[in-house]
């Protein structure tokens, strides 16, 4: 009796006992990885969310330094004051020497990409002189003024120098860029890169400067924020993983006026026109050009009120902007339409994504541009966003 007792406690577990065993084990340790599960993704999730952020900061950062300058002109001699006296600093299109990035068709070709814009400013720099006989519009020097500035006696002394990209333009609208190939002091001449006639032949007293072009545009078959200097060479990417990019415009409602009506030829914005009788350019009239026109012997705008004085700016729209009048008129090369004179605030959206497929939701919703191969819904960082507005001051300085 004895001796079978003791047997009968030395046994194993019988095999249901076995079977719950091993079931509370599993429920155990799948709920230990249930919760571990989603630990796993944050602690995944959580570094990528960071450079989202940090890769939002620095497109949105380069973009308003650049835009917040656009129209930046000439402080000192002929032509001084912002660019947009002149011609329009902001185009919204791909502008530059290199074929395959350009997109200005001019007149011939209107272009507004929601995607790109070409700004335009110049540095606070002493690199400022004149031409100092008329010359023709194709040519591959420029004959400067003797001296080139009060300020220094020779061009080296200027400050230009090889490879620096310049800026040349007028009061009839025209403008051209370029980069110098060669800076000949004994002869005060300039030599350039530009490839074919320039937009106009340009006479004594024109401007040339040091000129900041900026061109940003968004590659989608790279999802990359791209930024390219105007010149020959190729964009370069500065963001990755941006999936969107926008720009929208807004503008100054009242048209373009004489400021001294019967005293003079300066106007409220945009390039002056030639005084009554005169002709400065062969493609319009005797007093006109592309924002003036005369009507009853007298100079009035060409571009409608858009609002009364006072109101706020108004949205150009993509029609307002590739409709002409042109500046500084339609057969010119570097045609561009006269509303973007107008131009006193940009809106800009930036999108980016997260760079890890994984962390990217795989049906198609309005959170994600681009799908990736996320299965749980607690794993996903969805796309970020920032919208903002810049006020370029240089843009702004009669408002």
């Amino acid at each position: 009796m004895g001796t079978r007792s003791i047997a009968r406690s030395q046994g194993g577990f019988s095999l249901v006992e076995m079977m719950v065993a091993v079931t509370i084990m599993v429920a155990t340790t799948a709920g230990i990885f249930a919760v571990l599960n989603p630990a796993h993704g944050t602690f995944q999730a959580q570094p990528e969310l960071s450079d989202m952020q940090q890769r939002i900061r620095v497109g949105a950062d380069m973009l308003f330094k650049d835009l917040i300058m656009a129209g930046g002109g000439a402080y000192m001699g002929s032509q001084a004051g912002s660019l947009v006296n002149f011609f329009a600093p902001i185009l919204p299109y791909r502008q530059g020497a290199n074929a395959a990035l350009d997109q200005s068709g001019g007149a011939a070709a209107p272009v507004v990409d929601p995607t790109s814009i070409t700004i335009f400013y110049i540095p606070t720099t002493m690199v400022q002189t004149t031409i100092g006989a008329p010359m023709p519009n194709v040519s591959a020097e420029l004959k400067i003024t003797d001296p080139p500035s009060p300020n220094c006696a020779n061009l080296t002394q200027c400050g230009f120098q090889i490879g620096m990209t310049v800026l040349i333009y007028d009061n009839t609208g025209a403008f051209d860029t370029m980069t110098i190939t060669q800076v000949q002091d004994s002869a005060n001449h300039l030599q350039h890169n530009q490839q074919g006639p320039l937009s106009k032949a340009y006479d004594s007293g024109a401007k040339i400067t040091q000129v900041a072009q900026r061109v940003y545009f968004l590659n989608q078959q790279t999802n990359q924020l791209m930024l390219y200097d105007g010149g020959t060479g190729n964009a370069i990417p500065v963001v990755d993983n941006v999936v969107g990019l926008n720009f929208d415009y807004y503008g100054e409602p009242l048209a373009p006026a004489l400021a001294k009506p019967g005293t003079d030829e300066s106007v409220t914005y945009g390039p002056s026109p030639p005084a009554l009788g005169s002709q400065t350019n062969p493609n319009w009239p005797a007093g006109e050009n592309c924002t003036f026109q005369v009507v009853g012997g007298q100079q009035v705008s060409r571009l409608a009120a858009l609002g009364a004085p006072g109101s706020a700016l108004v949205r150009l729209t993509d029609t307002m902007l590739k409709d002409g009048p042109w500046c500084p008129d339609a057969a010119n090369p570097n045609a561009y339409d006269a509303d973007l004179l107008r131009v006193r605030k940009v809106i800009v959206t930036v999108r980016v994504q997260a760079a890890i497929a994984s962390l990217r939701g795989n049906l198609t919703s309005t959170l994600f541009v681009n799908k990736g191969t996320a299965t749980s819904g607690n794993q996903t960082l969805p796309d970020q966003e920032i919208k903002f507005e810049v006020s370029p001051r240089n843009l702004n300085l009669g408002r």
